[in-house]
């Protein structure tokens, strides 16, 4: 009886934390094609605005990769009503903070005010929009801000080209083979006119979504949208070229030498479908289950019981048109790269021939609940989430609907999406390591 009323009382607790997560929210479109999405919340004392543009690398050109992250850095740089150099000195002495960020599919822009300043950001981002001011010198300025963040985060990092490896070796014909830093080279033969070019192509409001979210008056903030926003002209319609990838059917096998690391890494990797599809998620759950952890399955399994690994784990790299679950391990003693791949493989078809636990999935669950009230915890995941399932999924109101598909989720299909995905022939196998000097001097 006290188990049944300690079950009782759980249940309703997450059904309570799952009822208060529950986000209201209002969407609609200016006659420019820009779609604004509003969100009051009066707990808190801030306000978030932030426009998320539907470019990432994916939509650049081969021959000029790197655009879109530069952009992050470039409008930045000033508008006509902001001098260069102003930008953040305005935002810091408003009590304010700002950022930026790029993927593949988007990119990212936002500034944290005290809820009275909602007007300021508004006006800020439609600055950004409207006049921003692209000229030689904040190109050459921007180039070297890059070209040191590309050193910092890629070139002088350990395992710092991991990723891009990936993608390089498992598309062939997507744009997601580069990656979103770029090519350096690249941006030093880029004429001025491109990046205007650029920017006049995907900065446009009818390739964005506007968010504001915080502690706002609906009304007031639908006048100032329509204030700073109404009178921006609707840009040229994008259409979006489509990649398709062939089958993986054969182990693409790769190696790359890193001169930052004297530990070798042994990675595999399989490729994955569309973020928006219902295989996505019930791979996100694949992936919980398998490497969320040092509970989970593989960790516990090859470092903790067997220690044949210093570190083994994994991560879905979800995006727009294809994803990727990514795991990597590290030997240790004698152990070789191909004993650690044997290891993986065969918890892999554990999960291919049988149903895991009822208590595993159970654990899956309770993870995927934790999650969904972590991602809405903040006023800053909010709008960034209302941001992302509009632009990238279609569907704004997934963010109280999502956690749904996950619960409706089954043991078999689980077992049926690890049969369909993670078999052998369906991955690269990329060999990481030591440059030859390093592993010489070790």
């Amino acid at each position: 009886m006290k188990k049944s009323l300690i079950a009782l009382s759980t249940m309703l607790m997450m059904g309570g934390i799952a009822s208060a997560q529950k986000v209201a929210f209002e969407e609609y479109d200016l006659d420019n094609g820009l779609h604004v999405i509003l969100h009051n919340d009066p707990s808190a004392p801030v306000v978030i605005t932030s426009v998320m543009y539907h470019v990432g690398s994916k939509d650049e050109n081969p021959e000029r990769t790197g655009f879109a992250h530069f952009f992050e850095h470039l409008l930045f740089e000033g508008t006509e009503n902001i001098k260069r150099g102003e930008w953040f000195k305005i935002v810091s002495s408003n009590g304010g903070t700002n950022n930026a960020n790029t993927s593949e599919d988007r990119t990212y822009y936002y500034e944290v005010f005290p809820s009275n300043n909602t007007e300021l950001g508004l006006w800020m981002e439609s600055e950004r929009l409207m006049h921003p001011v692209i000229n030689q010198i904040g190109v050459d300025t921007q180039n070297e801000v890059v070209k040191e963040e590309k050193r910092l985060r890629v070139d002088n990092a350990p395992y710092g080209s991991l990723i891009a490896e990936v993608k390089k070796n498992m598309f062939k014909v997507h744009p997601y083979r580069w990656a979103t830093i770029g090519s350096m080279a690249h941006l030093d033969a880029s004429k001025l006119e491109e990046f205007q070019a650029f920017n006049k192509k995907f900065y446009s409001p009818n390739n964005a979504v506007l968010v504001v979210a915080g502690q706002i008056d609906i009304a007031q903030t639908k006048a100032w949208v329509q204030k700073y926003f109404g009178a921006i002209p609707r840009g040229v319609e994008i259409k979006k070229q489509t990649f398709t990838e062939s089958p993986i059917t054969e182990t693409i096998k790769a190696s790359y030498e890193d001169p930052n690391i004297q530990t070798p890494m042994v990675v595999a990797s399989y490729r994955t479908p569309s973020m928006k599809t219902r295989d996505s998620k019930i791979f996100d759950m694949i992936s919980t289950y398998l490497s969320n952890g040092k509970s989970s399955k593989l960790y516990k399994k090859i470092v903790d019981d067997k220690k044949m690994a210093l570190q083994i784990g994994a991560f879905n790299y979800s995006q727009e048109d294809y994803g990727q679950y990514i795991l990597y391990g590290m030997p240790q003693g004698e152990n070789t790269a191909a004993d650690l791949i044997r290891e993986i493989d065969e918890e892999i078809v554990k999960i291919q021939t049988d149903l895991i636990s009822e208590k595993d999935f159970q654990k899956l669950q309770n993870i995927n609940d934790s999650n969904y009230v972590d991602s809405n915890a903040s006023i800053e995941g909010v709008a960034e989430n209302l941001a992302t399932y509009y632009l990238l999924y279609g569907d704004v109101n997934l963010i109280n609907t999502e956690i749904n598909i996950y619960r409706s989720i089954t043991r078999e299909e689980i077992r049926d999406i690890a049969k369909k995905y993670l078999n052998p022939n369906q991955r690269l196998i990329l060999d990481y390591v030591p440059a030859k000097d390093k592993a010489d001097n070790k």
